[in-house]
């Protein structure tokens, strides 16, 4: 590794440790001249997690904050524009707060770390204690902030006025208008929502951003980021001056996520070229605005494991930082035949049309069964695939990592859902060790029915193989007695299953076949001939286990087939396995 390159920046959202510790950085200042050149009094940008929205408020902070180190944009893009900077840079108070730790479990706890939140953040301006610009009565009232966490207990109009009452100080001991920032802000209302306490919350935030960001003569302008669009009557009442821009806005696209000239320009610097193809069939895909964009967290993370191992294969990293309940919750939902196709649909690549809500309160989030596409959108589960017609949008997984969320919750959900019927495992089971091959396939059909199949296009044979060897193991880890091993190294290769009975005297082997002709019967043999060709068998021979049936399944869309070989130990087993 060359360690003169600049560092990675995994987990770095502070745009001044950036800069000063010589992390690589994708130049997005272009943010700051669309921002004061496309006016807008308070700037709402929605985005999904990991689009590098806290690094972007860090920047501006930096930027317009009084004292800006000017080095820290040296060679940046906004440092050629000249008068913008001598206008701008470093001339704002700026009040920078982050909502994303908000997640109490009940109201008192939430509205405390929201208070928290503020309190630590005027804390930074102790100086005003001693400002010649500030009465005894604003000095009072500034302290009043110091201790915000204790007041909040007991006057909750206090945490209500708390920004709008430190940009008002602020604005009157610089003699100029603050800049208000307020990160993921609407993290504190999609945790109330799920714990219960939700219309206590919008009525708490509704009123600091009423007071803070509408008719505070205090406010240069305020800008504000979330995953979600909440809907103006629910949080932003009378905010006449609020600036929207989405996912679907054509202003700002570039400035969250990667484009492909920027991911292509990091992997030229890391000699990484050749990652290229892997790296954009994973994380690319999203469409904000006009732009082709990659999510950044995914293309760092990988491209800092490609450093280390040049043969690292892509990883799910986004869906690491979620518990991706969305997608179960459609999935859990979609007992219709028609959403069962449309989710089929997506995953092979295909689109859906689906009219969009993107203002929606989080009450309506799960109400209607319709809004779960306009979640899944704005949340980045799914892009659009071209302009919208009015509310109508073409959707689409946007890559390869997405498309994992998708399959590895199916296969959660059908474990969680076979294992409610143990008598129809049970059956399952002991057809296996039967050597019933016919009922095997008679029972495994019924499983498949009940859960989404693949369809013909995006998805590659080998994952299409490994979605079906993943039901296998769903229904084998029932019998908890034996051993079940997936893709054990054995003979002269890996078999895909193999089962030892709990007793220790019976060992199955099953090889898992897609037929993308859908001839079932020549996939299974092709099966049963790669058990018998890579000598399968050797590990359990080894083991002492003397009775070894072999399977062959294959499956196309929602059928399938099962044929068994000729038992290993034919003596043992005559009269009890029946061949199919």
């Amino acid at each position: 590794m060359n360690t003169e390159k600049r560092k990675l920046p995994i987990g770095i959202d502070n745009f001044e440790e950036l800069r000063r510790e010589n992390f690589y950085y994708v130049d997005k200042t272009g943010l700051i001249m669309e921002l004061l050149r496309n006016w807008g009094k308070v700037n709402l940008f929605t985005r999904p997690r990991r689009f590098g929205k806290t690094l972007n408020m860090s920047m501006l902070k930096c930027f317009f904050e009084l004292g800006c180190d000017a080095t820290l944009f040296h060679g940046l893009k906004i440092s050629a524009d000249k008068a913008l900077c001598r206008d701008y840079m470093g001339k704002f108070p700026v009040i920078f707060i982050s909502l994303r730790g908000v997640d109490g479990n009940n109201y008192e706890s939430a509205r405390l770390m929201l208070a928290g939140e503020i309190q630590r953040e005027a804390e930074r301006f102790q100086f005003l204690t001693d400002s010649s610009s500030l009465s005894e009565h604003d000095k009072k009232n500034y302290l009043s902030l110091l201790s915000l966490k204790e007041k909040c207990h007991t006057e909750e109009g206090a945490v209500m006025d708390s920004l709008s009452l430190l940009s008002r100080l602020l604005h009157k001991h610089y003699s100029v208008k603050t800049i208000i920032l307020v990160d993921e802000y609407d993290v504190p209302l999609a945790n109330a929502s799920n714990k219960g306490f939700y219309d206590q919350m919008i009525t708490l935030v509704k009123n600091i951003f009423q007071q803070s960001l509408k008719s505070n003569e205090s406010l240069q302008f305020g800008i504000l980021t979330g995953c979600l669009r909440i809907a103006k009557e629910s949080i932003f009442t009378g905010l006449n001056n609020l600036k929207t821009l989405s996912i679907t806005d054509v202003e700002c696209d570039e400035y969250f996520g990667f484009t492909d000239r920027e991911v292509q320009k990091i992997l030229l610097y890391y000699n990484l070229t050749d990652s290229y193809d892997k790296i954009k069939e994973w994380y690319d895909g999203y469409r904000f605005g006009n732009e082709d964009i990659y999510c950044p967290w995914d293309v760092i993370c990988h491209c800092s494991k490609l450093r280390t191992d040049p043969d690292a294969l892509p990883e799910d990293y986004w869906s690491n930082t979620s518990s991706n309940h969305i997608v179960r919750h459609m999935l859990e939902t979609a007992s219709t035949g028609t959403m069962k196709r449309e989710i089929e649909q997506l995953i092979a690549g295909e689109t859906v049309t689906k009219e969009l809500h993107q203002e929606l309160t989080y009450k309506d989030l799960y109400q209607n069964i319709d809004h779960i596409w306009s979640i899944l959108f704005t949340t980045g589960y799914l892009t659009q695939k071209s302009r919208a017609e009015g509310k109508f949008f073409r959707l689409a997984i946007p890559n390869r990592e997405i498309q994992n969320i998708f399959l590895g919750q199916i296969m959660d959900l059908f474990k969680k859902n076979v294992q409610k019927d143990g008598d129809a495992l049970d059956a399952f089971c002991n057809a296996l060790i039967r050597g019933d091959a016919l009922d095997v396939e008679q029972k495994f059909q019924k499983y498949l029915e009940k859960t989404i199949s693949l369809r013909d296009s995006y998805v590659k044979k080998h994952m299409k193989e490994n979605f079906y060897h993943g039901i296998l193991l769903g229904l084998l880890g029932f019998k908890e007695t034996w051993v079940v091993s997936s893709n054990r190294e054995t003979g002269e290769g890996y078999s895909d299953i193999t089962v030892e009975t709990e007793d220790g005297s019976t060992g199955i082997i099953i090889e898992v076949k897609y037929a993308e002709d859908g001839n079932l019967d020549r996939s299974c043999q092709e099966a049963l001939a790669q058990i018998e060709e890579k000598h399968y068998e050797k590990k359990l021979l080894e083991e002492g286990i003397n009775t070894i049936l072999k399977y062959g399944i294959a499956c196309y869309k929602k059928r399938c087939k099962a044929l068994r070989s000729v038992p290993l130990n034919t003596e043992q087993a005559s009269g009890q396995l029946p061949e199919n």
